[in-house]
Order: structure tokens, then sequence, then C-alpha cells
């Protein structure tokens, strides 16, 4: 685990590098699809936090909703806004649906709302160390899940990342402003797909920064106690410019009970 590769991000905790073994595991090819949560919300009539709350986080492109729905930019990152009837099933705002993306990862749940779908499912939150492992797809050391380039030989950025100019421009030369189909790119050597970009993953684990310095070597269930989750791979709002964290190494974090329209997650088996 950790970056090997000089670009990782100070207090992040991307480092050392370190040798980990783990217990064979099985993971979803694919983050959970709206259509997969929709089932689970329809067999046991579950309320997302955002849906309880009446908010969540929505990117300032991609808002639709009332003028008197939008709470305003927030503090230190302004393209995004608290949007009042942003959830799973509106994810710009009142204003959107669902219609057309069924295959698109759920996102507006929270790390709480991921755990509850996972009881549902019989399933559980991939730790970090597995989420890692699986999205190297037996690469090792490799920036990304296919190797170290990030742009193919067509021109084509190889995951969801934005690209042009953040936060206003946004050239869409892969055809997506904000979520893509989980199958869309091409799989890692595990026939996973999209670890990297599109959204962020939450993970089991308490994060924290200092962990890798005395994580075991085996089965690192990460720290016993945090005040955020792990959050892992990036979304379709990175850019070089303020965050480069759709990589294998890169971690990141949020509080349980927080949602934005960016993050969702990929189940393992018990």
């Amino acid at each position: 685990m950790g970056n090997p590769n000089g670009d990782e991000n100070a207090g992040d905790g991307e480092l050392p590098v370190h040798q980990v073994e783990l217990d064979g595991f099985s993971i979803d090819s694919t983050s959970v699809t709206n259509a997969d949560f929709g089932r689970f919300t329809d067999a046991t009539g579950y309320k997302t936090e955002a849906e309880i709350f009446g908010y969540s986080a929505v990117f300032h492109l991609a808002i639709a909703a009332a003028p008197d729905e939008v709470m305003g930019p927030a503090s230190g990152t302004p393209w995004w806004a608290g949007v009042k009837g942003a959830d799973w099933r509106h994810p710009g705002g009142s204003r959107s649906e669902l219609d057309g993306l069924e295959d698109h990862p759920v996102v507006h749940v929270s790390w709480n709302d991921a755990v509850a779908y996972c009881k549902w499912a019989g399933r559980r939150l991939p730790t970090e160390a597995e989420w890692e492992y699986a999205s190297r797809g037996g690469l090792e050391g490799a920036r990304y899940p296919w190797g170290d380039e990030l742009i193919g030989d067509d021109g084509i950025h190889r995951c969801n990342i934005w690209q042009g100019e953040f936060p206003r421009k946004n050239t869409e030369k892969d055809g997506f402003l904000t979520t893509a189909p989980v199958r869309t790119f091409e799989p890692n050597g595990y026939r996973l797909w999209q670890t990297v970009g599109n959204v962020w993953e939450w993970c089991n684990d308490w994060f924290g920064p200092r962990y890798y310095k005395f994580s075991p070597a085996a089965n690192p269930p990460g720290p016993s106690l945090g005040a955020a989750r792990v959050i892992r791979g990036g979304s379709y709002l990175c850019h070089d410019s303020y965050c480069n964290r759709y990589r294998n190494a890169a971690r990141s974090s949020n509080t349980s009970e927080s949602s934005m329209g960016n993050a969702g997650f990929r189940t393992v088996a018990l």
C-alpha cells in the first residue's frame, strides 16, 4: 500500500509505502447503481440521511432546483452548494430525476446509508486495504488501475474526471459532466470498473493520516476511532489544479453522515 510515485497530497497519509497481506475476498465489479439502491429502498422503505436532513451537496453546474432551494456555496469550496431536496432520487435537486440514470452509480448516500444497504444485501464495505488491492488490478506500484498514463492513444482520459478549466468550464471530451454509467471506460486486470474517477467510494475504515506508520501487516482494519471515514478513488470533479486523488494510492475522508453528489460505494462479500 501507499504511493511510490512522488505525487502524494500532503496531509493525506499516502506514505510510507508498506507491505500488506490480505485474506481472499470478493468485491463488486462496479459501484452500487441507482437501480440496485432502488431495490433496497423498495424492499425496506429506507430513507437516506439526505432525505431526512432535507438537503445534500451538489456541484454548482449540476444544480436543478428552484432558486430558493439553493442554500449557498460551501465555505472554502464555492463550487459546492447545499441544495434542499437533493438526494439519491434527485441528484441535482428537486427539478431532477433518475430517468436514464439507472445504471449510474448511486450518489448522495452517506457512509451510514452505505452500511444500511450492506446489511440488507448481506454484504459489507471494503476495508481501505482491500479497496486499494482491488483497484490496482494486479499492477504493483502503478499510478492508475490500468498503468501510469492518464490519457489513451485516442487522446481521451481513461477515467471520468474533470477536463477543462475547473470549476467553470468542462470540455467533456468523454461526454460526462457528472456521473457516467458504471461500465464505462475499460475495467482493470481484475475486471473491476471505474475504481478511480466517476464517484468517490466509501470504505469501512476510520481515516487516520498517520495510520500507515503503525498499521498491522495482515488485514489492516484501520484506526479504532476517528472523526471521519475513508473515501477512495476520486470523482468526476477531480482535476490536477486542486485534486489529483483519482489514483490507486490516493486517500481522503468525510464524516459518516455526509452526503454529496459525487460519492457512492461498492461492496464486499461477508
